[in-house]
């Protein structure tokens, strides 16, 4: 059987729930998007009223789900050597629909992950190096006179592009830092009164260097929250850098890598996630773990209520990956430091006993029971 599956927006005219499985009437007109080449053949069918015959089931989404998101990793994992884990997040990210900071010492392969998370996909890729004198303007675009035409012309900034790759973010003032906000949370930019949408589906990779390295800012807490996952890259194991040294000795691993993905796909993965199914009580699980950073005495700034949504998100996507279409507490334990620890704030006299952002997730974690159901 020929592995993909029908995306099936929400715009539906009637559900009807067939003995065997879902069967879906759509509305008149309305089209099936297909994101896998020809839709293979299943035991349900979803009707549409044009006479056309699509077949899919959930079975065989989350299937598709957990292909294309082995097919990324292991796509990025032939130029990334060793570093599976972060592989994975980065592709929990993408498919969730997130934003992600790679944080790191230089050298370390932070903007190859990124260039490579690009390079598997059908998309517009652009990279903003991030420097001091860099401008807002630079990033957002700007409206310039046209003479000609006697009109303003809106000149579009480096952040109009599927997935967006801010090499050393942290390098720039926090005004031009502060010029992702609105892109990163609405998915939009306003220049000069006037709203421009941002493509679907939009990411930014960010990559940035450890405070403690000459020439960098600190990144703003209110940019920090709009990152669904920061995760480091480490050095690379002694073998894993010996096959470094043979891969990209002669060539640029890079240049090897061709799409095996599209936008439309990934938009679609996207948005059929949120359907994973997630019980009330893995609900609590997320609300009472990001409440127990706010009541923390080790932080003064606990995870916010985006942080909440974001892990619920997350869970999701690593559940379809995993092969369940249901949310189990493995899967929110398992994303809860990437997603949480660069949230939240030590106070002074927490770091001085060496607390950490991440002991302080591990430790709301142990604090709150894991629901038995699922």
């Amino acid at each position: 059987m020929e592995q993909g599956f029908a995306f099936l927006p929400s715009r539906f005219a009637s559900t009807r729930v067939a003995e065997n499985g879902w069967h879906l009437v759509a509305n008149p007109g309305i089209k099936v998007d297909r994101i896998n080449g020809p839709v293979a053949r299943a035991a349900h069918d979803v009707e549409i009223d044009t006479g056309e015959i699509v077949e899919t089931t959930a079975r065989l989404n989350i299937d598709a789900v957990r292909a294309t998101a082995q097919a990324i990793a292991k796509s990025v994992g032939s130029v990334i050597e060793g570093k599976a884990q972060q592989i994975n997040l980065a592709t929990v990210v993408l498919l969730s629909g997130g934003h992600l900071l790679v944080e790191d010492v230089p050298g370390v392969g932070k903007t190859m992950l990124a260039k490579a998370m690009g390079r598997t996909i059908d998309c517009t890729v652009r990279r903003i190096q991030f420097t001091p004198d860099l401008l807002p303007s630079d990033i957002t675009g700007v409206s310039i006179y046209d003479q000609a035409t006697r009109e303003f012309e809106f000149k579009p900034g480096g952040i109009f592009a599927n997935i967006v790759v801010g090499d050393e973010i942290n390098r720039a003032s926090p005004k031009t830092q502060s010029a992702l906000l609105e892109a990163m949370a609405e998915r939009q930019v306003s220049v000069d009164g006037t709203t421009h949408q941002l493509p679907k589906p939009f990411m930014v990779m960010a990559t940035q260097n450890p405070i403690e390295m000459e020439g960098t800012y600190s990144l703003p807490e209110a940019q920090r929250d709009r990152f669904m996952a920061r995760i480091t890259m480490g050095y690379p194991a002694r073998t894993a850098e010996i096959d470094m040294l043979s891969n990209h000795g002669s060539r640029n691993p890079l240049d090897s890598l061709m799409p095996i993905t599209d936008t439309y796909r990934i938009a679609a993965i996207t948005d059929m996630l949120r359907g994973v199914h997630a019980t009330a009580s893995i609900k609590e699980y997320v609300v009472d773990i990001v409440a127990a950073t706010r009541e923390s005495d080790d932080l003064r700034l606990g995870a916010s209520p985006r942080a909440s949504l974001q892990l619920l998100r997350a869970s999701r996507t690593q559940a379809a990956i995993q092969g369940r279409d249901y949310v189990i507490p493995d899967d929110i334990q398992a994303l809860a430091e990437p997603i949480l620890a660069h949230r939240v704030v030590c106070t002074p006299k927490a770091r001085l006993t060496g607390v950490t952002p991440a002991s302080a997730i591990a430790a709301a974690l142990r604090s709150v029971p894991a629901p038995t159901d699922r």
